[in-house]
């Protein structure tokens, strides 16, 4: 009887299917634009709200609109919020959806790896900000502020940075921000839904229950699913459980399987999320962040963002937090179980986007709302706490990553190299007699180019200096 095969360590985000591969591409290319917009309408709302027109910028963000007989009279930073980011959250729904079923998350072995590691990147962040509140006796109310990643802008420093990293780089970060979101997405339907009116949270459930069952029947039609979650979305807001979980629980309903006996080339849930994600990245996050992010900032205002033990406990949580809980929970996922890196990474790497993870800025914002509801003035703290922290984070990880990737360029270039002009990379021809042979002709060659140039720059000189 044989001897059984030894079992190999399972490969975590290795080289990627083609499939996938191109899935990524696309997701980047769509958040790297989602993120310039994202932080175009963060500065432009800095800008506003710190200039003589702030009062205008109040106007607008405070404006009510809707109707009140619905218990939906919401102000316009509210519409943002709980309105728009519901789109954002219904995509967020789909990409997990994706991943639990076709991508990394399908493998429970896969799936260890980037699910450690976005706990541990949200456990210890609210340690973080408990320690330094329990210390400076300030409030615990924000401790789940620090635990999220704004993906979009995450994405855009590595796109624009990272140019000559590993493909496997942005696949863990990408899975991992799937896992934060979903984590994210429970704290915030288990921490901060009160005062529930369940005649509404039952109308939510039946609603939702009839978008399943359309999805099911392959009902197909925009003018029956919109109002449909409409509906949802405003019973789920008037339960008292915030209305973005309505969009994260469509996301989850759909379809992200291709039936090949019926020729499907993509799965519903990719069509969709192909629809949506332009208006998520380009419309619904930047404008939450245009009336989110508007808060004023001055000299003092930022010195106590450093001494305020709240705001403390959120710059550090994002800052030191989240590189510390990532990197950490990956090393030692990696170094206790049979899951392990792809070849292609180096824990430099890996430490690099742990730390690019601590920019948290759309769900932090909002979690930072929802978490200082009753206090307008710590609220805005929060908020500032939030930006400073991001920037932070984004500095450093850049510098890093700017490091790795110079170093990632120049084993490009080195793999790349042809100096006999064959067609083929010297690298892939270190073994053939044949190449050896043709270097040494082609070094001889250069070598004798050299003793002649020489030779002809000695003979001038030579002549020069006779009739001197």
């Amino acid at each position: 009887m044989p001897a059984p095969a030894p079992r190999k360590n399972h490969k975590v985000l290795g080289r990627l299917s083609l499939p996938e591969r191109t899935f990524v591409a696309d997701a980047l290319r769509t958040e790297t634009v989602g993120g310039v917009l994202l932080l175009a309408a963060a500065i432009a709302a800095l800008i506003w709200a710190n200039t003589p027109i702030r009062e205008s910028y109040e106007s607008v963000r405070d404006f009510h609109v809707g109707p009140a007989a619905l218990g939906l009279d919401l102000s316009i930073e509210h519409w943002a919020a709980d309105g728009l980011l519901a789109v954002f959250f219904f995509v967020a729904g789909i990409e997990l959806k994706r991943e639990l079923v076709a991508g990394d998350l399908r493998d429970p072995r896969a799936a260890a790896l980037p699910v450690v590691a976005a706990l541990s990147g949200m456990a210890v962040p609210a340690l973080v900000y408990t320690l330094v509140n329990v210390t400076g006796g300030g409030s615990f109310d924000g401790w789940a502020v620090p635990t999220a990643t704004d993906i979009a802008f995450a994405l855009a420093v590595l796109a624009v940075i990272g140019t000559s990293l590993p493909s496997s780089l942005r696949a863990f970060l990408l899975t991992l921000a799937v896992v934060d979101d979903l984590f994210a997405i429970l704290i915030i339907a288990v921490f901060f839904t009160e005062n529930l009116n369940f005649a509404a949270l039952g109308g939510a459930a039946v609603g939702l229950g009839v978008f399943w069952l359309l999805l099911r029947g392959g009902v197909r039609g925009w003018y029956v699913y919109v109002p449909l979650a409409l509906v949802i979305w405003g019973l789920m807001y008037n339960s008292g459980v915030h209305a973005t979980i309505a969009g994260v629980a469509m996301g989850l309903m759909l379809r992200c399987t291709t039936r090949k006996d019926e020729g499907e080339q993509r799965s519903p849930g990719e069509r969709i999320e192909h629809l949506v994600r332009p208006l998520s990245a380009g419309l619904a996050v930047p404008l939450f962040a245009l009336f989110s992010a508007g808060v004023a900032v001055s000299g003092g205002a930022l010195g106590e963002v450093f001494t305020r033990p709240e705001t403390l406990g959120v710059v550090l949580g994002l800052v030191v937090g989240k590189a510390v809980g990532i990197f950490g929970g990956t090393w030692l996922t990696a170094r206790f179980t049979r899951a392990s890196l792809s070849d292609d990474l180096a824990w430099p790497d890996v430490f690099a986007v742990s730390s690019l993870a601590g920019i948290g800025f759309t769900v932090s914002l909002l979690i930072g709302e929802l978490a200082f509801a009753g206090d307008k003035a710590l609220t805005d703290e929060v908020k500032a706490a939030v930006l400073m922290g991001s920037l932070i984070a984004a500095v450093l990880s850049g510098v890093l990553l700017k490091i790795r990737n110079a170093k990632y360029r120049r084993l490009w270039e080195d793999e790349e190299r042809d100096e006999d002009l064959d067609g083929i990379p010297d690298i892939y021809e270190q073994d053939n007699p044949a190449y050896h042979l043709r270097m040494a002709e082609i070094h001889e060659r250069k070598a004798a180019e050299h003793r002649r140039l020489a030779e002809v720059t000695g003979g001038a000189s030579e002549g020069n200096d006779g009739p001197a």
